[in-house]
């Protein structure tokens, strides 16, 4: 798997250029790119080139999110972990929280629609805002990944308008970032990714 474009939507004190950071950012960006298409194929993310707007047609993503957050629990991330980031009406669960000695950082990976990528970087935004976060990561496919899987899956194109709303977020400490991942390769000899149902995607 590639990671073709960061989005830096926040990157404020000391955090951001800590040796601590980089060492959490290198695994983090080590596990994303290890992903790999058939499962076990080793270090190459090749996608079956079927659009996905059509239900039953396309790829799922699935499948390589549990890929993902295995690898990263092996690097001491907590998967499926909730934050108190709010007094009242408690956003739900977060995909990965890592405790790093400067604070928790959150990690999503989008599976849903567009909707759900927004309240995936506002309830960052919020953590952030209310210093219950020290950092915050989504993962969103490219415009190319985007037509091979499930339709109207969250995706950076449709990010990009809103970008400077969150770059406005009152902070003093912290960081924001969208990662844009995208395959290797498309193939018409490996299996279509499976879809599962997660919200009212289908992912």
């Amino acid at each position: 798997m590639k990671i073709v474009h960061i989005e830096t939507l926040i990157s404020r004190g000391a955090f951001p250029d800590s040796r601590e950071w980089k060492r959490i950012r290198k695994h983090l960006h080590q596990a994303i790119k290890a992903i790999d298409w058939p499962i076990g194929s080793g270090w190459r993310f090749s996608i079956f080139p079927e659009s996905g707007k059509k239900r039953g047609k396309g790829n799922g993503v699935t499948p390589i999110k549990r890929e993902l957050i295995a690898e990263l629990t092996r690097y001491g991330w907590k998967p499926e972990d909730r934050l108190d980031l709010t007094a009242v009406h408690q956003p739900g669960k977060l995909d990965a929280v890592f405790y790093s000695k400067q604070g928790p950082i959150a990690f999503e990976w989008e599976t849903g629609n567009i909707s759900s990528s927004h309240r995936a970087l506002n309830k960052m935004a919020l953590g952030l805002l209310k210093a219950k976060l020290t950092a915050g990561i989504l993962v969103v496919p490219s415009r190319p990944l985007y037509q091979y899987l499930t339709d109207r899956i969250g995706n950076f194109a449709e990010l990009a308008p809103y970008t400077d709303l969150w770059k406005s977020v009152p902070c003093e400490f912290g960081l924001l970032e969208i990662l844009v991942i995208e395959h290797d390769a498309t193939s018409m000899k490996v299996p279509r990714i499976p879809k599962g149902t997660d919200g009212r995607a289908r992912g």
